[in-house]
């Protein structure tokens, strides 16, 4: 899967910007002109990285900086700079690049700070599978799953925004029509929601049909 970057980019015509060169190279590119714009984009698909062009801004960047932080703190950001305006406190962005600069250092310096992932990957939302590490990655948490936990978030994955009732989830992940001790599925569905949740007890994808089953809302 190639990698997603978040751009936070102005209009600023005296400022470079690298998107195209980055695109023709293989990376998927969403451009937002703001720190609120960026926090929306974040919360609806997410992000491997957050590039914030600051030199377009005529600013720092560090208030863009700081509010990613705040949402999103294991999220890698590199930020492009001005030589003439201050530098960002270096507990903010991950990379801070100076301009001038060319379109090849800066993919050098972007490659080591993406996710290694594998081609046996799903995403849905915000959410992403590893299939092949059992890792999942989810706004800006990460875990390892057991593999009866991979192979459940991966029925949810395949059928995002629908209503899967406990007795089809039995049959797929336990291989069994018994439903009568419902726990082995609720304790399971509680693991998921730990691993992908921000607040496990008020799930935002996860999501409980009372009397039916269980719901991915991405």
């Amino acid at each position: 899967m190639k990698a997603k970057i978040l751009w936070v980019e102005g209009k600023r015509a005296d400022s470079p910007s690298f998107v195209s060169d980055l695109r023709r190279k293989g990376f998927i590119i969403e451009i937002v002109p703001t720190g609120n714009a960026a926090q929306g984009c974040l919360s609806e698909t997410g992000a491997d990285l957050v590039v914030i062009n600051a030199a377009s801004l005529r600013s720092s960047g560090e208030r863009i900086c700081q509010v990613i932080r705040t949402g999103w703190q294991k999220l890698p950001i590199l930020v492009i700079a001005n030589p003439d305006r201050p530098l960002l406190k270096e507990s903010c962005a991950d990379v801070v690049l100076k301009l001038p600069f060319t379109s090849r250092k800066l993919v050098n310096r972007i490659l080591p700070m993406l996710p290694v992932v594998s081609n046996n990957l799903l995403q849905s939302g915000p959410i992403s599978l590893d299939l092949d590490r059992r890792l999942v990655r989810c706004d800006e948490k990460e875990g390892h799953l057991t593999p009866r936990l991979t192979l459940l978030l991966k029925i949810f994955m395949h059928h995002p925004g629908e209503v899967l009732e406990r007795e089809h989830l039995f049959r797929q992940v336990w291989n069994t029509e018994y439903t009568g001790d419902t726990r082995t599925l609720d304790v399971h569905i509680s693991w998921l929601r730990q691993a992908i949740e921000m607040d496990p007890r008020k799930p935002r994808y996860l999501r409980t049909i009372r009397g039916v089953g269980y719901r991915l809302d991405v």
